[in-house]
């Protein structure tokens, strides 16, 4: 019997000299495996920014709570209280939670020999991360100014170049009711609705402010993933019923585009999938070609090692190591693909993927290669294994 030791510098040995006729086979399972990598350990990141920008194809993981009894005069206004609003943030599966005014209140503005009427909202500081929305200029208010009551403002695109035109926004005034607030900065992003021509205060200062029917009564909850729209929007009015009427409770969701743009994401999974399984497949089969081919060419050896005393289970385990060692070795170069292609990729995502994420799957396509080996390996094996001894030394 052949030591273990030997064998091993037999095999690789063996699967060096024929390197060229395996370099397609390495190519296909090298991409494969790092493919395999590259995405799982992407995956949740990637799909994280996705929902985070979902904003863009029309808000599918955007949840809006706002009350029905904002319409009926007899009815006594209601609003959110800040606790209900923490307690949201604290749910599972939520990303962020702004609250805000339903209502816009149109403020005419005589500006610039120009009578305007100008769309003015009261968000806190999380509406920005709820939309989606950037600042092209300046800054935008944070939770600082929530708390002061700042009187401060940021103004769309949109608003800024009717009433500035070219020149820069920054610093100056924009009287809104009673009252001047400083423009801090001017939103950008993909804006819906009058967003590009609105003006955006602090809740706090508003609510304080104005007549007293500007007040947090519309929430805007964004879920942290497209599976989760539906466990939050299931929880919402049994937690909202502790501080509100849940009768009034009016929920708005996109379902259309949720479903949408869940099969969408569906199908992207299921070609990628699907590619990364033919590629190793591929790799598969051509390894078991390449052990086929290679049991051919080496009939009479086979014939020899067998008249000399080989017995069939070390001709066997010989090709099966072989098939191994050309899979693992693939698999090798793949992984190292893959990692460099998830650095790569986290620098081009602005993302800090987990290690040990990237770790444990590398070891599961390093597992996955062995297994890989085996099985196209196994039949070219078992044939050079079974071989007569007379037949395969008379072997042309």
């Amino acid at each position: 019997m052949i030591l273990t030791h030997d064998l091993l510098q037999i095999c690789a040995r063996q699967v060096f000299r024929q390197r060229r006729r395996n370099l397609g086979v390495l190519l296909a399972v090298a991409l494969g495996t790092a493919s395999l990598i590259a995405i799982l350990t992407l995956g949740d990141e990637v799909k994280r920014n996705v929902n985070r920008d979902l904003n863009l194809l029309g808000g599918a993981t955007l949840i809006k709570v706002s009350f029905t009894n904002s319409q009926d005069p007899s009815l006594p206004p209601m609003f959110f209280p800040p606790q209900a609003v923490d307690k949201i943030r604290a749910l599972p599966n939520v990303d962020s939670a702004s609250l805000g005014t339903e209502k816009i209140d149109y403020v005419p503005l005589f500006w610039r020999m120009k009578q305007l009427g100008i769309p003015v909202s009261g968000v806190d500081d999380q509406f920005w991360r709820v939309a989606s929305l950037t600042a092209v200029q300046g800054v935008l208010f944070g939770a600082q100014d929530m708390a002061a009551q700042s009187r401060v403002c940021v103004i769309g695109e949109d608003l800024a170049s009717t009433l500035f035109g070219e020149e820069s926004p920054i610093g100056q005034y924009l009287p809104i009711y009673a009252d001047v607030y400083k423009i801090v900065g001017v939103v950008g992003g993909m804006q819906i609705g009058d967003r590009k021509k609105a003006a955006f205060v602090p809740l706090t200062t508003i609510a304080n402010r104005s007549k007293g029917d500007m007040r947090g009564d519309r929430l805007i909850v964004r879920c942290d993933a497209l599976d989760n729209v539906g466990l939050v929007s299931a929880s919402l009015p049994i937690l909202l019923s502790n501080f509100c009427d849940a009768r009034y409770l009016k929920l708005e969701i996109s379902w259309l585009q949720l479903e949408r743009v869940s099969s969408i994401i569906w199908w992207v999974q299921l070609f990628v999938g699907i590619s990364i399984t033919a590629t190793l497949t591929l790799g598969g089969f051509g390894i078991l070609n390449g052990m086929m081919s290679s049991v051919a060419a080496r009939t009479r050896e086979i014939g020899l090692k067998k008249a000399m005393g080989a017995e069939e289970r070390d001709i066997m385990f010989q090709f099966l190591l072989e098939s191994i060692i050309l899979s693992l070795s693939a698999a090798v170069i793949g992984t190292i693909i893959g990692c460099i292609a998830v650095q790569v990729g986290a620098l081009y995502l602005a993302v800090r993927p987990s290690l040990l994420l990237m770790l444990v799957y590398c070891g599961i396509s390093l597992v996955f290669s062995v297994g890989l080996g085996v099985a196209a390996g196994y039949y070219p094996a078992l044939r050079a294994a079974r071989m007569d001894a007379v037949m395969a030394i008379r072997y042309e």
